[in-house]
């Protein structure tokens, strides 16, 4: 078939605006083309409809393909560039990963006279977000104000959007009060910037104001209720938006939800997602749903329930396959882990973060020789460049197993500088070899590239007492106090009855303490007649002195401070609290001590309770009296989706 002329055809350019404007919104970047090669072949490419090119570059900047996007736009001559031009190309590498290069064309609009309308402002302002730039930010603001576009709306929400962003609340408020018309937008955008601000309770006032609710701005108050462990108050506001305000949750409210769960550690949240999402969506659920509720169960210390949802989507992409590999990894089941790649490869292209997660699976699970062979073949088989990451994983691993010539080697041999993560890696795994030479070198060069941080003072100083060098180990701690550095105070909690109860080391400020206190007294009681000895060597106080007179004074403080550790409090609290033989599930912000480690498996064990806590690193599982290393049996597709409630 002959396509005619644009020529004979006048209407031709104004179908074919259409039909590129339709893919444009769909993303159907592959009829797209087609539509763009017939553009071409016909001669259309020389008509001087302006609107044609730029349905044209329209299509490639909502697709993504900010190249090609950019090649067209330098293919257009300046005369014929109009403001929608720079617009889309500026809004384009705003969203899509280049928001600096959007600044650079603001510039360069000023330069050729473009005119600047509030769209192109509002995309100026995105960028400056991303980047966090809010210097540049204050100088748009300033031309808004001189051009007269602080009466839009639309760039006085961008404007605050910005503020927020950058955690300048203050400005954002004068530019909301200064407003002489206001959106729900504009509402939102103040309460979001309230809530991370100055929190849920002042943001509960701003959203009790508001005149109208958008479901951004429910979502925003109740992500910030289970943020802060507030998943009671956050379900009352969730029946509230869905029952009495009649809203549906969508997929990105969905996700928000499930996040704050998997960030939070609280699972009561997430199952009500689901539930809602199984309700609603059926089998047929959307991917990013389904990928999130793995994240979040396996997050919240639930793995096989993760897997059971991982194993009943329909579809599964990269994304979802890395959440499912990330949260075994996380709980240590790297044999897993190394079983289910073959067959991931078979569904999914694996990518620079599949191998994160493989490697570190391998780290924890102690399988030197597989993981040794995943980095290996990285690029040969995969293709992908190894990243900062990769190394770290790998120098984690040698480190744990021992090999710290291999490690160092393979440090020196990095195509870019060690961070912090790699070498503090190296230094936690001379910890726990007791390397204390490996050691002492490493801090020094930890300390140059992090001089705040007192992880690395503690771990050496843990090491030095363990040496028996008690001296060395109190001028470490010295060192600190005398630069006024505090150390990260370690804190335990544990979600119970829809609440989240925090406890620090010799925390009494709990309502139940006494009760707390007494049950301490008799599981110390109980862990001594199974065999528990306090760890003492790892506990340090500056200060003390080692005079014959106060050894028994000494110890007897260290183990006292041992015995009130936040996670033995919290583990405490969640006997007393919760039906005998239920798990319990501790969040840790630090990583968990050695004697908290060796206590609470006796205690899983005393108890008759499984134990899991999730530290900084990694989750830890106890029951009856060991790490539990439950591997499931994980392409058995005849076991069918149960409920978990």
């Amino acid at each position: 078939m002959k396509w005619p002329s644009y020529r004979a055809l006048p209407s031709l350019p104004h179908h074919f605006r259409s039909l590129l404007r339709a893919c444009a919104r769909r993303s159907s970047l592959d009829t797209g083309k087609k539509l763009h090669a017939t553009i071409i072949t016909t001669g259309l490419a020389a008509s001087p409809d302006s609107f044609l090119h730029n349905a044209l570059l329209h299509l490639y900047a909502a697709c993504r393909d900010l190249c090609y996007a950019q090649k067209l736009f330098d293919g257009i001559p300046n005369s014929h560039k109009d403001t929608i031009d720079w617009t889309i190309l500026m809004g384009c590498c705003a969203r899509h990963g280049e928001p600096r290069n959007a600044l650079h064309m603001f510039v360069k609009m000023g330069k050729e006279g473009v005119k600047v309308d509030d769209v192109a402002m509002v995309c100026v302002f995105n960028a400056c977000a991303w980047l966090g730039d809010h210097l540049f930010g204050v100088q748009v603001h300033g031309c808004v104000v001189r051009m007269g576009l602080n009466a839009s709306v639309k760039a006085c929400n961008a404007v605050m959007d910005m503020y927020v962003k950058c955690e300048m609340l203050g400005e954002a408020r004068r530019v909301f009060e200064e407003m002489e018309e206001r959106s729900v937008v504009s509402w939102t955008v103040i309460l979001d910037g309230v809530v991370k601000c100055e929190g849920v309770g002042s943001g509960r006032v701003v959203f009790d104001m508001m005149p109208d609710r958008n479901e951004v701005a429910w979502t925003i108050m109740i992500v910030g209720y289970v943020e802060r462990g507030l998943v009671r108050e956050a379900l009352l506001l969730l029946g509230e938006m869905v029952f009495y305000c009649g809203l549906e949750l969508n997929y990105v409210t969905l996700c928000s939800f499930l996040s704050a769960s998997a960030q939070s550690g609280d699972v009561m949240m997430g199952k009500w997602v689901h539930v809602y999402a199984l309700k609603t969506l059926g089998r047929q659920m959307d991917i990013m749903v389904g990928t999130a509720l793995v994240d979040m169960y396996a997050k919240c210390g639930r793995v096989d329930a993760a897997y059971k949802v991982f194993k009943c989507m329909p579809r599964r992409n990269v994304v979802a396959w890395n959440a499912m590999l990330n949260g075994l990894a996380m709980h240590g089941r790297g044999k897993v882990v190394v079983d289910m790649f073959p067959r991931m490869v078979k569904e999914a292209e694996p990518d620079d973060v599949t191998f994160v997660s493989v490697l570190s699976a391998c780290s924890h699970s102690g399988l030197v020789d597989k993981g040794g062979q995943y980095f290996h073949d990285l690029e040969s088989v995969y293709g992908i460049t190894p990243k900062l990451e990769h190394y770290a994983c790998m120098v984690d691993l040698l480190g744990r197993a021992g090999r710290f010539e291999e490690a160092e080697i393979l440090i020196k041999k990095m195509p870019m500088p060690p961070n912090e993560v790699v070498m503090g890696s190296v230094l936690g795994s001379c910890s726990v070899h007791g390397k204390l030479q490996v050691g002492e070198r490493f801090l020094l060069e930890l300390l140059q590239m992090d001089p705040q941080n007192t992880e690395y003072h503690i771990l050496l100083s843990n090491m030095y007492a363990l040496a028996g060098k008690r001296d060395k180990a109190n001028y470490l701690r010295q060192i600190l106090k005398n630069r006024g550095i505090k150390k990260v105070p370690g804190m335990s909690s544990i979600h119970v009855g829809g609440q989240v109860h925090r406890f620090s080391a010799g925390d009494k400020s709990h309502p139940q303490t006494t009760e707390i206190y007494i049950t301490l007294d008799e599981m110390i009681r109980r862990l001594k007649l199974a065999g528990y000895a306090p760890n003492a060597a790892s506990q340090v106080f500056s200060g003390c002195d080692n005079r014959e007179g106060n050894m028994d004074h000494e110890q007897e403080e260290i183990e006292q401070a041992l015995f009130s550790h936040s996670e033995k409090l919290a583990v405490c609290f969640g006997l007393i609290s919760t039906r005998p033989g239920s798990p319990l599930y501790i969040f840790k912000n630090l990583r968990i001590c050695q004697d908290c480690h060796s206590a609470i498996k006796i205690v899983s064990e005393i108890y008759d309770r499984e134990i899991v806590v999730r530290d900084r690193n990694r989750f830890h599982c106890f029951k009856q009296g060991r790490l539990s290393r439950r591997l499931m049996r994980i392409w058995h597709f005849d076991i069918l989706l149960v409920s978990f409630f």
